[in-house]
């Protein structure tokens, strides 16, 4: 696979997108924007993870940068949603396996759930994607 230089008057933006694509970049700043606003909160009980969300965060983020470039390729939706697979997978293995994963001193963590869901619907999407794109 290579990329053609870029000419004059050809742009590195590309948003000719499935419709569905652009569900998928809404589930990514959800969960994307979430552990930004929460890797401050962590550092007080682990660095570590403080960082691990910054990073998750970032690479959402980052993922969206590249679906709206003409660099985006087919196999790039199987990448996303193995990556917002292993995300909800991390959340199991930080915090143990079964519903109590989403539940923080006792409460329901909303953070939790509406990340781990929108991971969820992100993978799903991706992977449609991915099958339905050729």
């Amino acid at each position: 696979m290579s990329v053609s230089n870029t000419t004059a008057g050809e742009s590195l933006v590309d948003l000719s997108k499935s419709p569905l694509g652009y569900v998928a970049i809404v589930l990514a700043v959800v969960t994307g924007v979430i552990h930004l606003f929460l890797a401050p909160q962590v550092i007080g009980f682990s660095r570590t993870l403080a960082i691990l969300f910054a990073l998750n965060g970032l690479g959402f983020l980052g993922g969206i940068a590249i679906y709206l470039t003409r660099y985006w390729r087919r196999e790039l939706y199987l990448v996303a949603a193995l990556y917002a697979l292993a995300t909800v997978v991390a959340l199991f293995v930080f915090q143990g396996f079964g519903v109590d994963a989403f539940y923080q001193g006792g409460s329901l963590n909303p953070m939790a759930v509406i990340a781990k869901g929108a991971e969820a619907v992100l993978a799903i999407v991706t992977g449609y994607l991915y099958t339905s794109t050729g």
